[in-house]
């Protein structure tokens, strides 16, 4: 399941995001990654949790991010949950190709069974509804 914490910047989806990998990790039978753009985290996220920068992967465009989450998924089948910090700032803030790229993620996570979910820093009103069709706003 897709899973979006929106708001803009200011609001507390950063700290929402850090009580849910914390909250993962302690219920988790398997392994949390929580992937960041710069290495911000690192003293707020449990250090069960595998924290991953995506500037040190030189990770930019929804195209790379989408195939940055299915090689980290590949890599580890015991991941049991992925959560996103910066969501916009790593993709871009085209919404229509955000859009497109949670479609496509949605289909990941069903196939591979984990939860994964993102920060959106913008109003809700700006995202294409269509999102709201296969992600869940928490």
């Amino acid at each position: 399941m897709v899973k979006l914490i929106i708001g803009n910047k200011g609001s507390g989806k950063t700290k929402r995001l850090i009580e849910l990998v914390n909250g993962a990790v302690e219920k988790s039978n398997g392994n949390v990654v929580c992937i960041e753009k710069e290495r911000l985290l690192t003293y707020d996220v449990n250090y069960r949790a595998r924290l991953i920068e995506t500037d040190h992967y030189k990770v930019s465009g929804y195209d790379a991010f989408y195939g940055f989450l299915c090689g980290v998924i590949a890599g580890d089948h015991d991941i049991t949950d992925i959560l996103v910090d910066a969501t916009l700032k790593i993709g871009g803030r085209d919404y229509e190709e955000l859009a497109s790229f949670l479609e496509k993620v949605a289909e990941l996570s069903k196939i591979s069974e984990q939860d994964i979910t993102f920060t959106v820093s913008c109003d809700e009103c700006d995202l294409p509804e269509r999102i709201f069709t296969f992600c869940e706003k928490i």
